[in-house]
């Protein structure tokens, strides 16, 4: 029974012995192929993981973490017309409302609604047959006058009267003469004539109206010449002055462009608003322009030759201050600019670059000074299309192949 115990023992031991060696030789790691005596290979150092790293596909300089894609501009001096834009009304270069001076009943009307009107014509015409009369009596009066001066003067020549008759005679005369006057002039006024050539409105009064004295009849405008109002702020007033060119277009007529000339500009400044008033003139041969309607004004002040203009999209708000961002030596530099005119979805930079720089335009990625970046694409001068950076989304679709991006609208009021 000892001896059996002890055999069953011993083979226990044998294999659990030989479960211990398979595993051993199981968890020992291969020698690397082609190390001598299976040796295995030194780690790699953090700089050697590094270079590796950078050598792979898709990271490195070219992939994340790395230099940002950017599209840029080459700035050029082009020439850009200086120009103050406004918004202002029409108004006709003279227009009046027709009333009457006296009241009566209205006996004739001249013309027809909105039809053109030449000066002199009688528009409308009260019932003047009592003033007729009294006309003639006044002539009559007056003729009568004349003939005893006549016979008067006749008299005295021949010492047949005195000189004081004659005077008195004289006299009648003059009462007579101003008294025919007076009546010419009242029934003057029961005729309404146009006092300048013009377009009539539309009436509102009929043939046998009885109106009042001051009662409105009809309006008459001149639209050949049309006037502009408009305000602009003071800082502008040692730039404007008579007879600057000024560009006018209409809400109302797309497209359509009227020239016109600064007429006049109001010597005092409006005190609440810190605003000068300016009104232009601008032939309406068309006849299309109308007054009252809702203007948008551009006075030309001028152009200058070297003037730097970018994509408005290159430039970088910052609380009351401007950037843009240039690329040199492949990075990005950031720099404070001013703005000048506006012109198309362009904005000039009055200081901080200089002609041949290259602005960024596109690359969202750009966020600091000194960020390096590559960039995408040849760089356009100022005011030509910029080309479609490869990889970007959305890139080869038949929106981007067919035509060229829209650009973003300003709806900044403006120098420009």
């Amino acid at each position: 029974m000892a001896r059996h115990t002890v055999t069953v023992v011993a083979l226990i031991g044998l294999l659990a012995a030989g479960g211990v060696a398979y595993y051993l030789n199981q968890s020992a790691p291969e020698a690397p192929a082609g190390s001598a005596g299976g040796r295995s290979e030194p780690a790699k150092s953090a700089t050697d993981k590094a270079g590796d790293a950078a050598k792979a596909p898709g990271k490195g300089p070219m992939g994340p973490g790395g230099p940002a894609p950017v599209e840029v501009v080459q700035l050029k001096p082009m020439r850009v017309q200086e120009s103050i834009t406004a918004v202002g009304s029409l108004r006709s270069n003279e227009s009046v409302v027709l009333r009457p001076e006296v009241s009566g009943r209205i006996a004739s009307i001249g013309f027809r609604d909105g039809q053109p009107v030449r000066r002199g014509q009688l528009l409308v015409g009260l019932d003047a047959a009592l003033n007729e009369a009294e006309v003639a009596q006044a002539r009559a009066e007056f003729d009568l006058a004349r003939s005893n001066l006549k016979r008067t003067e006749d008299l005295a020549s021949k010492s047949f009267i005195s000189s004081s008759a004659q005077d008195q005679a004289e006299s009648s005369l003059q009462v007579a003469e101003a008294k025919l006057k007076l009546v010419e002039a009242r029934l003057a006024k029961m005729r309404i004539v146009a006092p300048f050539d013009g377009v009539v409105g539309i009436r509102n009064v009929s043939v046998g109206d009885y109106v009042k004295d001051g009662a409105e009849l009809i309006n008459i405008e001149d639209i050949g010449t049309l006037k502009v109002d408009f305000r602009l702020p003071e800082r502008y007033f040692t730039q404007l002055k008579a007879g600057l060119p000024v560009e006018v277009s209409a809400d109302a007529l797309p497209g359509a462009r009227y020239l016109g000339s600064v007429d006049a500009i109001n010597p005092r400044i409006d005190a609440s608003g810190r605003s000068l008033e300016v009104r232009a003139k601008l032939g309406n041969t068309d006849g299309r322009l109308r007054p009252g309607m809702f203007a948008r004004v551009r006075v030309l002040l001028g152009d200058r030759p070297n003037a730097l203009m970018v994509p408005e999209e290159a430039v970088v708000p910052l609380g009351d201050e401007f950037f843009v961002y240039t690329v040199a030596d492949g990075k990005a530099r950031r720099v404070a600019v001013k703005l000048g005119v506006r012109r198309e979805a362009q904005v000039e930079l009055l200081d901080g670059v200089r002609a041949g720089d290259m602005v960024v335009i596109a690359g969202i990625r750009v966020q600091r000074d000194g960020q390096p970046v590559r960039v995408v694409g040849p760089a356009p001068a100022a005011g030509e299309a910029a080309p479609s950076a490869p990889g970007r989304a959305g890139a080869g679709t038949q929106e981007q192949k067919g035509g060229a991006s829209q650009d973003p609208k300003n709806t900044a009021p403006s120098k420009g």
